[in-house]
């Protein structure tokens, strides 16, 4: 449990982190990428964090890789690179950097450092887990592997080090339909997640057996919730990520990653659009398209707020929260999110 009051106390007697006009006003190139989202005030306040972080990535030979789910000010203000798993997995194998801070949650971490053993790897706040990782063990696996025999396990990335290294391969929800297909066996096993498994179950040719877990963000929305708000909103564009139940995929008009949704999104420009995923996702695109009026409402994941900006100039001003791997999990572990990433690649993802 991070103390945030000792950090507070350390940080102002490193930088001037003073809610300032006059920072604001330095990096309103910057804010003009959230000012749609962001109020002026929290810039205000914000924006000092923004400088000094950006400063001592430089100092430290750092960067920042930004979840699409972040907020606004961490996703547009400090990130380097964002994206949803898949990107930021393989920038993490290509980066050129010392450290990377993962503004994100754990296993993507624990993903970076697989990729990147040579680089410190920091996590802003260690508690920042995942209910969708924490459903399965390696010994759900093994228990999987001996129900259907000789099948693969295709694993989603929100999973930890070790489930990873108990898998064949690695998937994200932009690339599960295509790396299941890939699978020479008729039979394929999917984990964590039942409801990715079920909307990929209906698209592919293959036998897809899965593991019951769950995100406790998308798990959330329904397909009458859906219905209700079409009602009330005709015209509304409806679009699910793809770890949503498969009633409420089906109720929607487009189902995508969240960097296939936001291509939708791009491409397509709606008039008004209800994004059916994390809050945070149409908060960082909402100044790139100004044309479309995002709608609804959405939920939000406990422990991707867990990141923040605070948190962010801590690691990186003190060192701590380093993620570090077994060595002998890591190598398989990799193993699996390579042979993701080799596959992807080869498919043209």
């Amino acid at each position: 449990m991070l103390d945030l009051s000792h950090i507070r106390t350390v940080l102002s007697g490193h930088y001037d982190l003073t809610p300032s006009l006059e920072c604001a006003s330095e990096l309103q190139d910057t804010y003009s990428r959230m000012s749609r989202v962001v109020s002026p005030p929290d810039w205000v306040t914000y924006a000092p964090y923004v400088k000094a972080i950006n400063a001592l990535k430089k100092e430290r030979n750092a960067v920042i890789l930004g979840h699409n789910y972040m907020t606004p000010e961490i996703f547009h203000g400090v990130s380097d690179f964002v994206g949803d798993s898949l990107q930021l997995a393989m920038k993490a194998s290509d980066v050129d950097a010392d450290v990377i801070v993962q503004a994100g949650v754990h296993f993507m971490a624990e993903t970076s450092k697989i990729l990147s053993p040579q680089k410190t790897v920091l996590m802003p706040d260690m508690d920042a887990g995942c209910s969708l990782a924490e459903s399965i063990t390696a010994a759900g696996i093994d228990e999987m592997r001996a129900k259907y025999s000789g099948a693969p396990v295709v694993t989603y990335v929100n999973t930890t080090a070790e489930v990873k290294a108990a898998s064949d391969i690695c998937c994200t929800s932009s690339n599960a339909l295509q790396i299941v297909n890939a699978m020479e066996s008729d039979t394929v096993i999917m984990t964590p997640d039942k409801y990715l498994a079920q909307n990929v179950a209906s698209q592919s040719h293959k036998n897809v057996v899965y593991w019951p877990g769950s995100c406790i963000v998308h798990e959330q929305y329904t397909a009458k919730d859906l219905r209700e708000f079409r009602e009330w909103n005709p015209g509304t564009r409806l679009i699910a990520h793809p770890e949503c139940p498969p009633d409420v995929v089906a109720e929607a008009d487009f189902s995508g990653s969240t960097s296939g949704i936001l291509k939708y999104v791009t491409d397509e420009k709606p008039e008004k659009a209800m994004l059916i995923t994390e809050c945070s996702m149409a908060s960082n695109i909402a100044d790139r398209l100004p044309e479309v009026d995002f709608v609804g409402p959405c939920n939000m994941c406990p422990y991707m707020k867990k990141i923040s900006l605070e948190k962010i100039l801590w690691v990186l001003h003190s060192g701590e929260n380093e993620v570090l791997v077994d060595p002998t999990v890591a190598e398989k572990a990799r193993q699996s999110v390579q042979a993701m990433i080799d596959m992807s690649r080869k498919l043209g993802l």
